[in-house]
């Protein structure tokens, strides 16, 4: 009987930890889902357009540890130019020449 709680606490952690991997495929924090993409180059500079107002998902301005997911629309403005995506795919890694199916330009 002593084993029996372990046992369930055991597989409890186990379906967290494939509930908390199912949600960390769907989403990715804002800083990591600009440099994964490539809309800019380093996760740093990603921070701190974040930092600076600079950033938006969908309409709110957004820190770098928002989550992104699916749909979401983001808005980056480069000085005077800005720039206005919704994101299509969400992946940890993703080679150069597919990063761009990441988003579609709005």
């Amino acid at each position: 009987m002593a084993c029996m709680p372990i046992l369930h606490h055991f597989h409890y952690a186990e379906k967290l930890s494939r509930r908390d991997k199912d949600v960390r495929e769907t989403e990715m924090r804002l800083d990591k889902f600009l440099k994964v993409s490539r809309l800019i180059k380093r996760r740093t500079v990603a921070n701190e357009a974040c930092d600076a107002g600079r950033v938006l998902v969908n309409g709110r301005t957004a820190k770098a540890s928002v989550n992104i997911k699916e749909g979401d629309i983001i808005e980056i403005q480069f000085g005077t130019k800005s720039v206005k995506v919704e994101v299509l795919n969400v992946q940890e890694t993703v080679r150069k020449e597919e990063a761009q199916e990441m988003y579609r330009y709005l």
